[in-house]
């Protein structure tokens, strides 16, 4: 069948212009259906529930579901993985950390690039981690805890969740002289049942699942990674002021789209966790747990994009030079 040049004309146009109609259409009706937040870690831990705090806040502000799908393993870049390979529709978005989208990228040999293969949306949260033991264990300082793995090499055992905390769990042997094995764990949530349980003697976490446990006397703090004491639990001291400053460390969470997501949407999405965090019950339940959230002029997309390179600039070569490995599946 053959069209007259006219109205070959006409069809050739309309197929050039429609993806750009298409485009302006979806941004325009977004979100029209639910929304998907990759979570990359178990549920229950210290990610999942940061997550769910600020997805309600925000399914009442886009007036959609914005659903948690937790997908765990390898350190969290299986979820992360997934996230990247999503449609850039703004329908699939991933959570993320410090170490799912800035450190992984110095172990692991990733089918993606944490820098470039994501459109940041907004920086969340920051906040140190805690060095924890089980409520057992006979040391009641840190000073103490480092004389008794000094006296019993290899005697304890520590739980990592991710990279970040194999990083940290490693500078500490270093810096200390001490030894003992590392346990694998696909989240925080099965690391800290297995704390409290005996099962492990150690673990660094993040503050946002450990501070109600250290309060309610299940388990032992001896140390904070922050600069100063945190005001939710200002009686624990810092690694600072016990002399290992080395050990100073802040993890930050944030929220990312697939590369190719249109600005549009991702302005959209960037509002609704801008309100979302203002929301006063969100800001009180941070606070509570020792996370800080970012200051209003820091929750941009850019703001989330610098922080990935700075960091990525500072952590990875001593990632490398501390010869980090294992796989944390």
């Amino acid at each position: 069948m053959k069209f007259p040049r006219r109205k070959f004309l006409q069809f050739a146009g309309a197929a050039a212009v429609a993806p750009t109609f298409s485009r302006v259409a979806m941004a325009q009706t977004y979100p029209s259906r639910p929304i998907t937040m990759i979570v990359p870690f178990p549920a229950g831990g210290p990610s999942d529930t940061g997550a769910r705090m600020i997805a309600e806040p925000m399914r009442k502000l886009l007036g959609q579901p914005v659903i948690i799908e937790n997908v765990a393993g390898a350190d969290g870049s299986i979820g992360v993985g997934r996230a990247a390979r999503a449609k850039p529709d703004g329908y699939t978005i991933s959570s993320g950390l410090l170490d799912t989208h800035v450190l992984n990228a110095a172990f692991y040999s990733l089918s993606y690039d944490v820098l470039n293969d994501f459109v940041p949306i907004s920086p969340l949260t920051t906040g140190p981690l805690v060095m924890l033991a089980r409520e057992t264990m006979p040391a009641k300082s840190l000073g103490e805890l480092i004389t008794w793995l000094k006296a019993n090499p290899n005697k304890a055992s520590a739980g990592v969740t991710t990279l970040g905390i194999r990083l940290l769990s490693t500078l500490f042997q270093k810096q200390t002289g001490t030894q003992f094995p590392l346990v694998p764990y696909r989240g925080g949530a099965p690391a800290m049942q297995d704390l409290l349980a005996g099962q492990i003697d150690l673990l660094m976490d993040s503050t946002t699942s450990s501070l109600p446990l250290v309060r309610a006397g299940s388990i032992k703090a001896y140390a904070v990674t922050s600069d100063v004491r945190l005001t939710a639990a200002s009686d624990i001291p810092t690694f600072g002021e016990m002399g290992l400053p080395a050990l100073s460390y802040s993890i930050w969470g944030g929220l990312f789209a697939p590369r190719g997501t249109p600005g549009d949407i991702v302005g959209t999405l960037n509002s609704a966790v801008v309100q979302a965090l203002a929301d006063p019950t969100v800001r009180s339940w941070y606070a509570e747990v020792g996370r800080e959230i970012f200051p209003r002029e820091k929750q941009t997309p850019e703001a989330l994009a610098a922080l990935q390179r700075s960091d990525a600039e500072k952590w990875w070569p001593l990632i490398k030079e501390l010869r980090i490995g294992g796989n944390l599946e």
